[in-house]
């Protein structure tokens, strides 16, 4: 107990500055979304990379014409699978329904983009859901993927010095702001007795943490996969904590609520079409890799390594996940990470009177 005492009076002494931080990303969040809305509502987020181009077609499903869903995804996930697939194209196709992929280096940037209207649907991990909701995101929790604690870890060089998470103080850490890996990090400092403040943070997207990685700008690196595999082959970098027993490390699939409330029948396709694939998934880590290879720009053997460790299977959200996302919102509020209260519950579909 006394060592999580140490972490909450580190907690308190950083008060001030946590508000002005988290100040500072309810700005950024703004800024974004202001930056975003001048770009124009077809999809093409600044944050990040369309894989089709807009064509500027209505999105609404009246008047006969088409409907465009828009999706927003990252390197790695079953909605990653989906698209190099192919079928749910081709399924809500034969409903006259186009798809728009839009790629984001992570989940914080996917959400700023569903924030502003950008997209419709999307995933994430556990944590970008919790600042985007405190930024007043209209999104929707409609389903996750069974935890996935393995598929996180906080890494260091090979040759490193650093042994425990107790060696961190001091220490630079790289982190994308916002991610699933930020809860990783404050539950691993929690666990050792160090304080929040005894580490210093440096927030960087995956392509410029391993560059800082990789070069000794920072000397640890908190990362998930498939960009976790990918160091450890290439640099063989060594794992100082996982996730595991420590967080849960669940993939959302969420939605822009006017979207989903709109299109409830586009929703369950798309839900449906993620658990078939990720049926086949689980049982072919091997083929998997070879499917995603060229669409990521990640070695074969990195991909089956994420593959392997990584769970299956999709699933609604019911009181226990909600429970716990709950939890690191009050963690996060309590850092001073967020800067308001947050009921994760309300970022549900509630059904209608008599369902």
């Amino acid at each position: 107990m006394r060592g999580v005492e140490r972490v909450r009076a580190g907690h308190r002494r950083l008060k001030s500055r946590a508000f002005a931080t988290a100040a500072a990303i309810t700005a950024a969040l703004f800024l974004t979304a202001l930056l975003l809305s001048a770009c124009g509502t077809g999809g093409q987020a600044a944050a990040g990379t369309s894989g089709d181009e807009a064509d500027g077609t209505d999105r609404a499903a009246g008047g006969g014409e088409t409907l465009t869903v828009r999706i927003g995804y990252q390197k790695y996930g079953t909605l990653n699978i989906l698209k190099a697939d192919g079928r749910l194209d081709r399924r809500l196709a034969e409903r006259g329904i186009r798809v728009e992929w839009t790629e984001f280096p992570g989940g914080p940037q996917l959400l700023e983009a569903l924030n502003v209207g950008s997209i419709d649907f999307g995933h994430t991990g556990e944590a970008p859901p919790i600042f985007a909701q405190a930024a007043g995101a209209p999104l929707v929790y409609l389903a996750h993927e069974p935890p996935s604690p393995r598929s996180e870890a906080l890494l260091v060089p090979k040759d490193s010095d650093i042994r425990s998470i107790a060696d961190l103080r001091g220490k630079k850490v790289a982190l994308n702001k916002g991610s699933n890996v930020h809860f990783l990090l404050v539950k691993l400092l929690e666990q050792a007795g160090v304080g929040y403040d005894e580490i210093e943070t440096v927030y960087l997207p995956p392509a410029d943490g391993r560059a800082a990685f990789e070069s000794g700008k920072v000397d640890a690196w908190v990362i998930w996969d498939p960009f976790f595999a990918a160091a450890e082959t290439a640099t063989g970098a060594r794992i100082l904590a996982d996730g595991t027993d420590l967080v849960h490390n669940h993939e959302f699939y969420l939605g822009e609520r006017s979207f989903v409330e709109r299109h409830p029948d586009v929703v369950e396709i798309i839900l449906e079409e993620a658990g078939k694939i990720d049926e086949w998934a689980k049982d072919h880590p091997q083929e998997l890799a070879e499917l995603l290879s060229p669409q990521l720009g990640i070695d074969v053997p990195s991909l089956e390594l994420a593959a392997k460790r990584r769970r299956y299977g999709v699933q609604r959200v019911g009181a226990e996940v909600l429970e716990a996302q709950q939890r690191i919102a009050d963690t996060f509020r309590e850092l001073g990470l967020i800067p308001v209260d947050i009921r994760v519950e309300e970022a549900m579909i509630r059904p209608a009177a008599g369902d």
